[in-house]
């Protein structure tokens, strides 16, 4: 996938067919990150702690419904991705970009947790599984596209 063209207020993006299908398997993961991931501040009464806990699970639960709906709506939206000689045209405008980040970087991080948190300056490698090692693929597409989306944005 690569920046075609930058046209009154979106983007033209270049994407293979099997970028394409690629692009649209990792967004199916949305969302990865699991809720309880989020934690309120350490600070103040258990009692408290927990109930806000709960509160912000469940707004993190609303929005990612809505960034689902949202997402699949787009995806599947007539003209967005058109076909052409090459694969396809995508076209996003630069808020639906930087939505279509956000959501890839969910994506991303979920797939980094979901592989024990590598981490190599640490000395934490990644340990492949059959169960795990679909998420190194998913984190590494997630890498390239939000590369391909960052670029379009700065240029």
């Amino acid at each position: 996938m690569h920046l075609l063209r930058s046209e009154r207020n979106q983007f033209v993006f270049e994407i293979g067919k099997r970028e394409k299908r690629l692009l649209q398997d990792t967004l199916r993961l949305y969302p990865l990150i699991p809720a309880s991931h989020h934690q309120v501040t350490r600070l103040g009464d258990g009692d408290k702690m927990e109930s806000n806990q709960r509160l912000l699970e469940e707004a993190l639960a609303e929005q990612r419904a809505g960034n689902k709906k949202q997402l699949e709506a787009m995806l599947s939206e007539e003209g967005r991705f058109k076909a052409v000689k090459t694969g396809f045209h995508l076209t996003l405008t630069p808020p639906q970009t930087e939505w279509l980040l956000q959501v890839l970087n969910d994506v991303r991080v979920g797939c980094w947790l979901r592989l024990g948190q590598p981490d190599e300056k640490k000395g934490k490698n990644i340990t492949l599984t059959p169960d795990n090692a679909r998420y190194l693929v998913f984190m590494e597409a997630c890498a390239h596209f939000e590369s391909v989306l960052l670029s379009a944005l700065e240029h």
